[in-house]
């Protein structure tokens, strides 16, 4: 006879898989990219969310930027310190991959998460020191 367990009880954080922690935030900030003809394009939008390694932004009118593009992003220079940002936006212009498109619905703008291309061992030293096993 098997017996199978159940377990009604909700996991707090078994179910996030996320490496760094995800902050709200609403900044401005510029897309640059170059189209299908090699045209440089730029986007002005606002940063709803940021992490270590990723961003998600609305864009004010909606963009045709495909899958996967490499585009640069910059936070606006009127940005100021006071809103927690990860050091490598802080720095200027972060090439960036957009992996996720959701298009524009009712009254939300259309929105574009973009992994920042960034060595994960300069991400955030203070993080990995942290992690490691000590003996």
């Amino acid at each position: 006879m098997k017996h199978i367990s159940t377990d009604n009880s909700t996991p707090q954080r078994a179910n996030i898989k996320r490496s760094a922690e995800r902050r709200v935030v609403a900044l401005s900030a510029r897309l640059t990219w170059k189209d299908q003809r090699g045209t440089t394009r730029f986007a002005t939008v606002v940063t709803r969310n940021v992490s270590d390694f990723g961003v998600y932004v609305e864009c004010r009118s909606p963009v045709s930027i495909p899958l996967f593009r490499l585009v640069q992003f910059q936070l606006e220079r009127t940005v100021g310190g006071a809103e927690p940002v990860p050091p490598a936006l802080r720095q200027g212009r972060v090439l960036s991959a957009v992996y996720r498109v959701s298009p524009p619905a009712g009254s939300r703008p259309q929105g574009l998460a973009l992994r920042l291309m960034i060595d994960p061992r300069h991400a955030a030293p203070a993080q990995v020191e942290a992690r490691r096993a000590t003996a």
